[in-house]
């Protein structure tokens, strides 16, 4: 197919497209003020509510915080704690290994991570002794893997340790 037929086959389409009306909310549409999470695993869903204020993540590109009408979009997770903050005041910690939090239209959040768990799960003394024998192997006990599997483990509990404080 030569250029000149592909742009021209662009135009067409790019004119139909322009020759529909535009839909846009007006003031006297219901927007809603909540978000409807989904928290899952690979092999369950931890949490899911209809009626939360706002979430906060540990976005790659920095802590976030989502509300009602938030843009559309998809971040990817570090380690870290996410915050839900509930209707009714009070609010849920998770600390999750990593994933993906995808903010669809309509106030619909998905967090998916492939490991996560309640905050208060977690103990500072056990962290503290895990992090003691990351740091011995990523120093240089053991084997190339062993190393760069101990530093990802470093890396997750240093995190962990930090939400604890």
């Amino acid at each position: 197919m030569s250029s000149v037929r592909i742009a021209r086959t662009a135009l067409r389409a790019r004119s139909a497209a322009i020759a529909r009306p535009v839909q846009r909310r007006g003031y006297a549409d219901a927007v809603s003020d909540k978000i409807k999470l989904s928290l899952a695993l690979p092999h369950s869903s931890i949490y899911k509510s209809q009626d939360v204020v706002q979430v906060n993540i540990p976005a790659e590109s920095g802590e976030m915080g989502i509300l009602a009408q938030h843009v559309p979009s998809i971040e990817q997770l570090r380690p870290g704690l996410v915050e839900i903050i509930e209707e009714a005041g009070g609010s849920k910690q998770f600390f999750l290994s990593g994933g993906f939090a995808v903010v669809q239209p309509d106030s619909v959040l998905s967090i998916n991570a492939v490991e996560g768990y309640a905050l208060e799960d977690f103990s500072s003394e056990a962290v503290n002794s895990q992090i003691q024998e990351a740091q011995k192997i990523a120093s240089g006990g053991g084997s190339e893997q062993d190393i760069a599997e101990a530093k990802i483990e470093l890396e997750v509990l240093e995190s962990l340790q930090a939400a604890l404080k």
